[in-house]
């Protein structure tokens, strides 16, 4: 009797290790699928002729065309609500689904470029850079709340006039889409997504 006990308790265990480690692999499968892929896909954001290119490698795959930038054009954003959108390279640090600009891709902006020119002018501290460093060493989203700024995504319209979207530059420093564009690009991407701003 308790040498069949041993035995079932053998067996049980033996077909919980194996369920685990099919479970283990399938879990790192599903993840390492999902890394490979979302390093294969960019966006090149040119803020000259107004377009985002969804890319892979060199290869564009799509292109969005006529988005909107910040009101103050783009370039080196120096200041919270300069109405700058900021050039560099970027991730994709956070999706907000429900956004009243319909979604919300945030970017990692302040990038550790832009706080080391801050650092130089004065701008902010040492103890700011570092907390901005750390978070891109971590691929963490850096402090939004910086004297240079935050919050800066590409977004949607939301219930904004798709008329006004076509005449002007009208964002605070982020990069706009119509609310079919920040559908289909939502397809494209996820976080981690590298953006580079031109």
């Amino acid at each position: 009797m308790s040498n069949g006990g041993i035995k079932y308790t053998k067996t049980f265990n033996e077909c919980i290790g194996f369920m685990l480690r099919i479970f283990v692999l399938l879990f790192c499968g599903f993840f390492s699928f999902n890394s490979v892929a979302d390093s294969d896909i960019w966006l090149l954001v040119d803020t000259a002729a107004r377009k985002i290119e969804i890319k892979k490698g060199e290869r564009t795959l799509e292109t969005l065309y006529k988005i909107a930038i910040g009101r103050g054009g783009a370039g080196h954003k120096t200041h919270r609500g300069d109405n700058i959108t900021p050039m560099g390279s970027y991730k994709i640090g956070w999706i907000g689904e429900k956004s009243m600009f319909r979604r919300f891709f945030g970017l990692t902006y302040p990038s550790v470029d832009d706080a080391r020119d801050a650092l130089r002018k004065g701008i902010i501290n040492q103890f700011t850079y570092d907390r901005i460093a750390d978070a891109q060493s971590y691929n963490g989203v850096p402090p939004q709340n910086t004297p240079l700024g935050g919050q800066v995504g590409i977004h949607g319209l939301g219930t904004a006039d798709p008329k006004v979207h076509e005449i002007f530059d009208w964002t605070h420093g982020c990069i706009a889409l119509t609310n079919a564009q920040i559908d289909q690009l939502y397809e494209w991407i996820d976080t981690g997504t590298v953006v580079k701003i031109k």
